[in-house]
């Protein structure tokens, strides 16, 4: 009786390969250290951030370019009035987030998929999430803190909708 690992004869075992000394230790092997269910999540995370996205920017692209007068009508004044209104900023700052997360997401995987060394892997990483989260904070504080109308300003430079201070 012969062993399923070990076939009876050279020709007998056309299943594949032999596994070799060159194949045994490849660069693209799984490593022994488990991630748990991060994969899984951060997977359902770019699917679920994918289609929220479409919703969140056709509609931002309809009520910037459709609605109205069109393109003509996007200016300094069009972005201070619409900031102006809380359901507005909630929007655009879930664009921003949802955005960032997504392509983060999708860099960071291939960050995994395509670098070899742990260190370069380590140096890439860090700056797309420096990055990432510098651009977020930034973003959060440009559509929170936007002022159209600053005191001070002289009138001839403030738009339409604001009043002399």
């Amino acid at each position: 009786m012969t062993s399923s690992l070990t076939p009876a004869s050279p020709a007998a075992d056309s299943r594949g390969p032999e596994l070799t000394a060159l194949s045994a230790r490849s660069p693209y092997a799984r490593r022994g250290r488990s991630r748990g269910n991060f994969e899984l999540w951060s997977w359902a995370f770019m699917r679920g951030s994918g289609v929220l996205l479409l919703f969140l920017v056709f509609g931002h692209l309809v009520v910037n370019l459709v609605v109205g007068r069109g393109i003509e009508a996007v200016d300094f004044a069009f972005v201070g009035q619409k900031w102006a209104n809380p359901f507005w900023q909630v929007w655009d700052l879930l664009m921003l987030w949802l955005a960032e997360l997504h392509g983060v997401n999708g860099v960071r995987t291939i960050i995994n998929d395509y670098s070899e060394k742990d260190s370069t892997r380590l140096v890439l990483k860090t700056l797309l999430f420096a990055g990432a989260a510098l651009t977020i904070a930034l973003g959060t504080l440009v559509i929170f803190t936007f002022d159209p109308c600053p005191t001070g300003a002289a009138a001839n430079l403030l738009p339409s909708f604001c009043s002399a201070k």
